[in-house]
């Protein structure tokens, strides 16, 4: 049994992975601002209300862990929040917006959990391949990519600050899922993978990619978008 951070569980793959991990006997934190049913009365699954945006929101996050929690085997840096704008009309405050959550929010709660991450933990951030170098790119979608993309250059850095103490961080690129989010950027698309199906994909990656993986960004995608 192994003790699992999880972002963004309100609905979509997070949804899916708290529900997944908690299947398999694994001990879940699921972390989301908005609570769901789904995940009420699983022995489980314990669930908190945070923004991810708010950095001293997480300190509900510090609390729980020091007072439950001994350590940390994996974080699942799920949470994303998206903007679709013309850059031309997308402001500072837009950014930031897209930042704190994207970027600030990984940053700020693996610090927090850092304390509890031991030899053998894995940290794995869901990116986007919106965030990969030279990949196709999507007009308005500048906040939101351009966040993806400053996340692997994070996880990269943090593999090499941490990889004596023998924590492990990896990226994982996600084309399209069927999920909300995705029918807010891409209105009527299809995309031909379930957010069941690619949380599958996470829960056994996060579980055993870091034997072959540390720093690396796997891209996870089978079509345009």
């Amino acid at each position: 049994m192994k003790n699992i951070i999880i972002t963004g569980t309100s609905r979509g793959i997070g949804l899916e992975l708290a529900l997944q991990f908690a299947t398999k006997g694994h001990r879940v934190l699921a972390i989301s601002r908005t609570i769901p049913q789904a995940l009420l009365g699983n022995e489980n699954i314990s669930c908190l209300s945070v923004d991810l945006a708010v950095e001293s929101d997480l300190q509900k996050v510090a609390d729980y862990l020091s007072a439950t929690w001994k350590q940390v085997d994996a974080i699942v840096h799920n949470a994303g929040s998206l903007l679709l704008k013309p850059f031309f009309e997308t402001s500072q405050a837009d950014f930031e917006s897209i930042y704190k959550v994207n970027v600030f929010g990984v940053a700020n709660l693996t610090r927090v959990a850092l304390p509890y991450l031991q030899k053998g933990s894995h940290v794995v951030t869901i990116s986007s391949m919106g965030g990969i170098q030279g990949s196709l790119k999507f007009a308005g979608l500048s906040a939101y990519s351009s966040s993806k993309g400053a996340v692997i250059t994070l996880s990269e850095l943090l593999a090499e600050e941490y990889k004596e103490q023998g924590i492990t961080f990896n990226v994982l690129a996600l084309g399209a899922v069927q999920t909300e989010m995705l029918a807010e950027a891409f209105p009527g698309y299809q995309a031909p993978i379930s957010a069941a199906d690619m949380a599958q994909y996470i829960v056994d990656f996060t579980l055993t990619g870091n034997r072959y993986y540390n720093g690396k960004v796997l891209q996870v995608s089978s079509s345009n978008p």
